[in-house]
């Protein structure tokens, strides 16, 4: 009995601990607008009715807290001219890593099914990170892959 009473204990004490290591962050100036049609992303060999448009979420990230946030994923939900979904069953837009204290800027590449009727707007945006990590960390500068590398530089 008392081992019984332990584990529910340790799974209730687990359950109310673990969402005070989530944190929310806010997210400001985005904009959503087409990858240069130089960027590799863009895929130029590819533009057809069965293929994807490449656009380019960018934004600013505040992380208002001392230390830096870990594993950050970027949800917003973006809708077509029709008031449609463009991403279907799906919020989470990327991930940018990790966020220092203050102010960041990112970029996130996004494959938008081509033919989807634009304008694009798009809202709920926000970003969720983590006090220390939940995946096996990258190296010093392997956060990003070298096509989000390019496009985060190219701001």
């Amino acid at each position: 009995m008392l081992g019984a009473v332990a584990v529910v204990w340790l799974v209730l004490a687990g359950a109310w601990v673990e969402p005070a290591l989530a944190a929310n962050l806010s997210v400001a100036e985005v904009s959503l607008e087409p990858c240069p049609s130089a960027d590799i992303g863009a895929q130029p060999q590819l533009r057809r009715p069965s293929g994807a448009s490449c656009y380019v979420l960018r934004g600013t990230v505040s992380n208002p807290g001392r230390k830096p946030v870990v594993d950050t994923d970027v949800f917003a939900q973006i809708l077509d001219a029709s008031g449609e979904p463009v991403l279907q069953n799906r919020s989470r837009v990327g991930s940018i890593g990790d966020v220092p204290p203050g102010d960041s800027n990112f970029a996130l590449r996004l494959a938008i099914p081509a033919g989807t009727p634009g304008p694009f707007t798009f809202s709920n945006v926000k970003a969720r990170g983590f006090a220390s990590p939940v995946r096996t960390r990258a190296g010093e500068f392997d956060d990003l892959l070298p096509l989000e590398q390019a496009v985060a530089d190219a701001q």
